[in-house]
């Protein structure tokens, strides 16, 4: 029983079967460690997620404008046949309904001053802004022609005007639409919850009040002006209703993201001190009309504006590097085997594991420091700590200075790539696929003389 024994032990400190088999094991084993710290990664990118929601609902959350429209309610009648026992009696009813039609502006023209700041809770930080937006525009005359309703059936003087927006907390002054001699104040009437994507984006409507038709027939015969005044954050969109519609944003804000189904149309947008972009979108580029009968659709997904978003993307380059954990365990084991084959040195199987934690300790080092610092300083940081570690701890297992330089050079170069991968986004795959071809060559080429036997 001794002798088998001895024979086993002997066998796993000289076969090379024994050693692959152990070095696999250990690989499986440090796997749970990195699966850990891929969701320690999530829940700081969740709570960071959470805690910019936070401030942005506090201070207002973005802003989604679409307006002014020409409410106005018309009749409709339809008839039903009331049936007795007696057919001759038999009679025809005329029953009354009230629908209502929505026009947009003919030329629709908005000028928004955009200052956005920084606002910061612990480590997280979001981006808001405060707006001065100026609406001017004009309505042509309503034409109830299209669904053959006659003008005594129109109820001129209970039109109104409409503003749809996602921030009613954001608003900071009085909100009037002012025309000739006229002026009409808006007032919250009602929400409407919309999907768009996954998420929820409630438009409020600011209605005024009733508008009587001497006064319509001012507002299609003239120009029309509003002024808005609104906090946000994220990001401002607005929906080009206007049969033709020019929108020009100015900002301070340096780093601008243009998002949406239309972009900006002057090529000098980006200057030294922010930028000046300006849209003009005319009806034919849209696909939706210029009224609207009963109801109004959902136009969401055709706004257009400016995202304000801090990129805040080192939780996502912290994961996509966690996802080369196992790459990274596997070829430093691999280069430690090939070493201890080649010298003959015995490298004990809980060396192996040292080294395999102080490897998956470089996630929880980059994660922790990129959220004090930016992404490239905290690589640098966590991958020199570990570089330094593992080469001076192979150092008191080789007993040499020739193979614990080579482990570090091959690290730093490991390290390296993998930084290189995450940064590029269209030929990640194509250099990734080129250097692990590169890496298997020099494997294959380093165990060539190797006696397997």
């Amino acid at each position: 029983m001794e002798k088998q024994q001895n024979k086993f032990g002997n066998w796993l400190k000289t076969s090379l079967t024994a050693r692959m088999l152990m070095i696999g094991i250990l690989i499986i084993v440090l796997l749970i460690p990195l699966s850990y710290i891929e969701s320690l990664i999530n829940e700081r990118a969740i709570r960071q997620e959470s805690v910019v929601n936070e401030i942005n609902e506090k201070w207002g959350n973005e802003v989604l404008l679409y307006g002014p429209i020409l409410k106005i309610p018309y009749k409709t009648y339809t008839e039903k046949i009331i049936t007795t026992s007696n057919a001759k009696e038999n009679r025809t009813e005329k029953i009354e309904s009230i629908n209502y039609a929505y026009f947009f502006p003919k030329k629709l023209d908005m000028k928004a001053n955009i200052n956005p700041e920084e606002k910061k809770r612990g480590i997280y930080k979001t981006s808001v802004y405060k707006s001065e937006i100026a609406i001017n525009g004009n309505f042509e005359k309503p034409d109830f022609s299209i669904i053959d309703v006659k003008d005594e059936d129109v109820l001129w003087d209970k039109s109104i005007v409409l503003i749809k927006t996602s921030n009613l907390k954001g608003i900071n002054n009085q909100v009037e639409i002012f025309f000739k001699n006229e002026s009409f104040p808006f007032l919250p009437k009602y929400e409407e919850t919309y999907k768009e994507l996954n998420t929820k984006i409630s438009l409020n409507n600011l209605e005024t009040s009733a508008i009587k038709k001497e006064a319509i027939q001012l507002l299609t015969t003239n120009n029309f002006s509003i002024k808005l005044n609104l906090s946000g954050s994220k990001q401002i969109r607005v929906i080009p209703i206007g049969k033709e519609t020019d929108l020009s944003i100015t900002s301070n804000w340096k780093t601008a993201n243009f998002i949406g189904n239309f972009l900006p149309l002057n090529t000098d947008k980006i200057t030294e001190n922010g930028f000046n972009a300006k849209w003009k979108v005319l009806h034919i580029n849209r696909p939706f009309q210029q009224e609207y009968f009963n109801s109004l659709p959902n136009l969401n997904e055709f706004a257009f504006g400016v995202n304000f978003m801090i990129p805040v993307d080192e939780y996502q380059k912290s994961e996509r590097s966690a996802k080369y954990g196992f790459l990274v365990i596997s070829l430093t084991f691999l280069i430690f085997f090939l070493i201890q084959s080649i010298s003959k040195i015995n490298i004990h199987p809980f060396q192996y594991l040292m080294i395999g934690l102080a490897l998956t300790l470089f996630y929880t080092l980059l994660i922790s420091i990129s959220e004090h610092s930016n992404f490239l300083k905290a690589y640098l940081i966590a991958g020199s700590s570990v570089i330094v570690l593992i080469t001076l701890y192979s150092k008191s297992i080789l007993k040499t200075f020739k193979f614990p330089l080579f482990i570090g050079l091959s690290l730093s170069a490991l390290y390296t790539f993998i930084f290189v991968i995450i940064q590029l986004e269209n030929y990640a795959l194509l250099v990734g696929s080129l250097g692990l071809f590169i890496i298997l060559s020099i494997i294959m080429y380093a165990s060539r003389k190797i006696d397997w036997n």
